[in-house]
């Protein structure tokens, strides 16, 4: 699979998602912060899921209707429980992340959401 990390997700699981096998580019190796919107339509452009701890993105996915190829939002997931819960979202829901959909972790809880019709 294809991934952005966003800055605020960390370079841990970015390697993680690599020695996984998958294709991961960190937000930070693009240049300054260009602002969660140009971040979400970059992810969209390359077609990669955005990995990121931002709740930002949820208003500018379901609100604002940019377009998206998935996104996994980590809100309020501490560092060392990152690895650990996407390698379940990867194990049982890989096929939710390929129709492009919103996975968000929170509390030890794994939601899927639809992605939003145009």
């Amino acid at each position: 699979m294809r991934f952005l990390v966003d800055r605020c997700a960390g370079h841990r699981l970015a390697e993680w998602l690599r020695d996984q096998g998958h294709d991961v580019i960190e937000a930070r190796e693009l240049g300054a912060d260009p602002g969660d919107r140009a971040l979400l339509e970059r992810a969209a452009d390359d077609g990669r899921i955005l990995v990121t701890i931002d709740t930002d993105f949820g208003e500018l996915v379901y609100v604002q209707r940019v377009p998206h190829a998935g996104l996994v939002r980590l809100p309020d997931v501490p560092v060392e429980r990152r690895i650990v819960l996407i390698a379940e979202v990867l194990k049982r829901h890989r096929q939710a992340l390929e129709i492009q959909a919103v996975v968000t972790i929170r509390d030890g809880r794994i939601r899927i959401s639809q992605p939003p019709s145009p």
